[in-house]
């Protein structure tokens, strides 16, 4: 059964115009409790070393936490920021697409907890990220 407030599917992820359009992330697959997006690895998101840079996949985890925290509310009610997010990076990637799975750890009224394992091309485990998520009510 789904955790999703309504029946949303992955053309309502609107990245047009964004942070996440230019870094190239798409988000590829709606489970019924996870999220999954893909980013390349290309001068856009590696460090002057030629490798991936941190701050990419963490933008990349933030990107598909937020998203899956999003679609779990009602969004004429509450919105969602996050107030947290950790990261450990376990391998370098040097090229090709980097791909997040976020799932949720906690889902609650006012705060959620996901994480995002993000792999290589070849399977291996590149990063894996922490959030917790704040839900706002509107004003």
């Amino acid at each position: 059964m789904s955790i999703w407030f309504d029946n949303y599917t992955v053309e309502d992820i609107v990245t047009k115009d964004t942070m996440v359009e230019h870094l190239g992330i798409e988000v590829t697959e709606l489970g019924d409790d996870y999220v999954v997006g893909t980013m390349p690895v290309d001068k856009r998101t590696k460090q002057p070393f030629g490798i991936l840079h941190g701050g990419a996949s963490v933008a990349l985890a933030e990107t598909l936490a937020s998203y899956a925290g999003f679609l779990t509310i009602d969004p004429e009610k509450y919105h969602v920021v996050g107030v947290e997010i950790n990261a450990n990076h376990l391998k370098m990637a040097k090229k090709g697409l980097v791909t997040g799975k976020c799932s949720p750890i906690k889902r609650g009224r006012s705060t959620q907890v996901w994480q995002t394992e993000i792999t290589n091309d070849d399977g291996e485990l590149v990063c894996i990220s922490r959030i917790t998520l704040m839900i706002l009510e509107k004003r």
